[in-house]
């Protein structure tokens, strides 16, 4: 089966980059807006888990809420969502795979005290066994795009 691929515009992965540095050392997350698997904008999300968001994150049915109507508002649908891994690398964990929702795209960034690091996107299995890595491709190379801004709220 061939690997899913995923379109970021250097501006959205340089949000998701930037989102991981600011919340270093404490796990960022955020939902992934665009269409037809082209990321167009980032809508950051705040972490209130109660688990220590050094490890944890958490997408409260609010957030969910607010990301899908970000969506809306910008023409595009929710993609998926990302979030940092602090000193550990962009592979989802077991904690990933227990909370993942299918048909989603996973981006994870890798970030340490010097700066984030690799950008990952990850798909869960069908049967929601595991994670399968995807392809993350840059968008500002497809001459047809017509990518918008990385929307921060």
């Amino acid at each position: 089966m061939p690997s899913r691929a995923l379109q970021l515009t250097t501006e959205v992965r340089q949000a998701i980059r930037r989102h991981g540095e600011e919340t270093y050392p404490h796990e960022c997350c955020g939902a992934l807006v665009g269409a037809d698997g082209a990321v167009l904008a980032t809508v950051p999300l705040p972490n209130t888990t109660e688990e220590g968001p050094r490890r944890r994150f958490l997408v409260r049915p609010s957030d969910y809420r607010l990301a899908e109507q970000r969506a809306t508002e910008l023409g595009g649908e929710l993609l998926g969502f990302y979030h940092s891994h602090p000193d550990h690398p962009a592979r989802p964990s077991q904690y990933d795979l227990d909370h993942a929702w299918p048909n989603f795209a996973y981006v994870i960034v890798s970030v340490a005290a010097d700066g984030a690091g690799d950008v990952t996107v990850w798909y869960l299995k069908d049967d929601r066994s595991i994670f399968e890595e995807g392809t993350l491709h840059h968008g500002d190379e497809n001459p047809d795009s017509n990518p918008a801004p990385a929307i921060h709220r």
